[in-house]
């Protein structure tokens, strides 16, 4: 995300690695793919949250998934684009204030 203007151009899962500093802390080959190309076809943003939740609060990681699919429809990246519920920016931004509301407990 981002882009415009020399910025650096993140996919979905780099967006909430990067905006919670933790891009170096994880496996980057096998979380930080975009476009459904995360494991089990997972949307990039849920899934880079989830791990970074899991690193420090396990319990609170299907809860969050729990939320997020109320909004989403699903976790499933193509089933979340043809749902049409929530943009995939808009999958990022729910990722980050669910995540951020977890770890800010």
């Amino acid at each position: 995300f981002l882009g415009r203007d020399g910025h650096q151009r993140l996919n979905c899962a780099e967006s909430i690695l990067t905006a919670f500093g933790e891009l170096d802390q994880v496996d980057k080959e096998k979380i930080s793919r975009g476009h459904g190309r995360a494991p089990q076809g997972e949307c990039g943003a849920i899934c880079a949250a989830k791990a970074i939740l899991a690193k420090t609060n396990l319990d609170h990681v299907k809860e969050m998934e729990d939320e997020f699919i109320k909004v989403a429809g699903s976790t499933k990246c193509r089933e979340i684009r043809k749902l049409r519920k929530i943009s995939c920016l808009g999958c990022v931004e729910k990722s980050a204030e669910l995540l951020h509301k977890r770890i800010n407990k």
